[in-house]
C-alpha cells in the first residue's frame, strides 16, 4: 500500500477502571465508526470486556487474546493484524477502513508501539495514527503516583480523555490537569461525558505520521508546549522528583551536521535506549533545505523523513524527549560539541 492508503490504527489505553469500555460503547454506535475494526485485549485467563461492548452487524469486536498486551500477546497482535484483511473479509473484500486496539489497563503501551512501528509486514498495510489515553478524573492522581504503567500511558499519548469528571473533587481535578500538563504538555485534554467523545479524537489527525505537511506537523511535535512547561517549572520541577517520567524540549539555533546528529543519537540510544519512551523532532540538517523529521520509541526509530517544505518560517531544530529517569540536561551541549567537531572535520577535508 502507499502511505496514504495504509489503514490507520489507534491505540486506546488507560489504567484499570478509567472507562475505556464505556468510551468504546459510545463510539461503536456512531455512524462514522461503522467501518472500524475493534480489537480488545484483556488481562487474565477469562475475558469479558468484549462481551460488554455493544456492536451491530456493521462492525466487529474481536477479543485478541487474554494476557498482557505488552508481553507475549505482542505475537498475537502481529498475527491478528496480519490476518485481519482476509480473516474478516466480506465477499472477498476488506470491509474496515480503520482499527482501534483497546489495551488492558495494566499494559505498558511502549512495547505495543514497538510492534506497530517495527514489523515490516504490518508497516506495509497499517499506519499508527494515534495513542488516546483515558484518565480517571476521580482517582487519576492516586493512580499516577502508584502505577508506572499509568505514567507511561499518559506520557506517550497524543490525546487525553478525562472520564468521571462529574464525580471528581474540583480541587483534585484542577491538580490532575496540572499534573497532566507536566507529564505531557502537547496532548490535548478532552472531557469524556459518560464516555461520549467525538470520533475525530481517534482519527481526525494522524499524530504518528510526520510526513504530513503544514500545521499538522507542528501539532504532531508541538515543541512550544513542552518549552513553555519547562520554563514554568524551571525552579521547581515537580514532575522530576515525584514521577520517573519527564518531558523535555530542546531547541537548536544552528543547522546540524548529519554525522554529528547520528553520533549523538547513536550514543544516547546505546546508553539509555530503553528509557527513551518517545522522541520526536524537526531537524535543520546542514546541506538539506527541507526539514528532517525524527520519530522513535525507545531504541526503535523510523527512517528519517524529509518533508517537502518547512511548515513555518521557523528553521530551528526542535526535539522533544519523553524519558524515564534520564537527566537530559547535558544533551544539548553534547550535540553542540559533536556539531562543532563535524564542522572542523569538514573544513579540514576541504582545505
Amino acid at each position: 500500500m502507499t502511505r496514504a492508503a495504509r489503514i490507520p490504527v489507534s491505540l486506546l489505553t488507560g489504567f484499570l477502571g478509567s472507562g475505556k469500555t464505556t468510551i468504546l460503547n459510545h463510539l461503536v454506535r456512531q455512524h462514522s465508526f461503522k467501518r472500524t475494526l475493534v480489537l480488545i485485549n484483556e488481562f487474565g485467563e477469562i475475558g469479558i470486556d468484549h462481551d460488554l461492548v455493544t456492536h451491530s452487524d456493521e462492525d466487529i469486536v474481536v477479543e485478541m487474546a487474554s494476557g498482557c498486551l505488552c508481553c507475549t500477546i505482542r505475537q498475537d497482535l502481529r498475527k491478528t493484524l496480519r490476518d485481519a484483511v482476509w480473516r474478516f473479509a466480506r465477499e472477498g473484500k476488506r470491509w474496515f477502513d480503520r482499527v482501534i486496539i483497546e489495551t488492558t489497563g495494566l499494559a505498558d503501551p511502549v512495547p505495543v508501539l514497538h510492534t506497530l512501528m517495527t514489523d515490516t509486514m504490518l508497516a506495509q498495510h497499517y499506519q499508527l495514527a494515534s495513542v488516546v489515553t483515558a484518565v480517571d478524573a476521580a482517582n487519576g492522581l492516586g493512580t499516577i503516583n502508584r502505577q508506572e504503567e499509568c505514567l507511561r500511558q499518559i506520557a506517550v499519548s497524543d490525546h487525553l480523555l478525562l472520564t468521571k469528571s462529574d464525580i471528581a473533587d474540583p480541587d483534585g481535578l484542577a491538580n490532575l490537569r496540572r499534573r497532566l500538563a507536566m507529564l505531557n504538555p502537547a496532548a490535548p485534554v478532552t472531557t469524556a461525558d459518560h464516555g461520549r467523545v467525538e470520533p475525530d479524537v481517534f482519527f481526525g489527525t494522524r499524530g504518528f505520521d510526520p510526513s504530513r505537511k503544514g500545521p499538522e506537523v507542528l501539532a504532531w511535535l508541538d515543541a512550544e508546549a513542552y518549552a513553555a512547561v519547562a520554563d514554568h517549572h524551571h525552579h521547581h520541577d515537580v514532575n522530576r522528583h515525584d514521577a520517573q517520567i519527564s518531558a523535555t524540549c530542546m531547541i537548536f539555533e544552528e543547522p546540524i551536521h548529519q554525522a554529528a546528529f547520528d553520533s549523538w543519537l547513536g550514543l544516547l540510544l546505546a546508553l539509555r535506549g530503553p528509557d527513551l519512551l518517545r522522541v520526536k523532532g524537526i531537524v535543520n540538517m546542514v546541506g538539506i533545505d527541507r526539514p528532517y523529521v525524527l520519530h522513535g520509541v525507545q531504541h526503535i526509530f523510523h527512517d528519517g523523513l524529509i518533508l517537502n517544505k518547512w511548515p513555518t518560517e521557523d528553521r530551528r531544530t526542535r526535539i522533544v524527549f519523553i524519558t524515564r529517569n534520564v537527566d537530559v540536561s547535558a544533551l544539548p551541549d553534547m550535540l553542540k560539541a559533536f556539531n562543532r567537531s563535524a564542522a572542523r572535520r569538514l573544513r579540514a577535508a576541504r582545505a
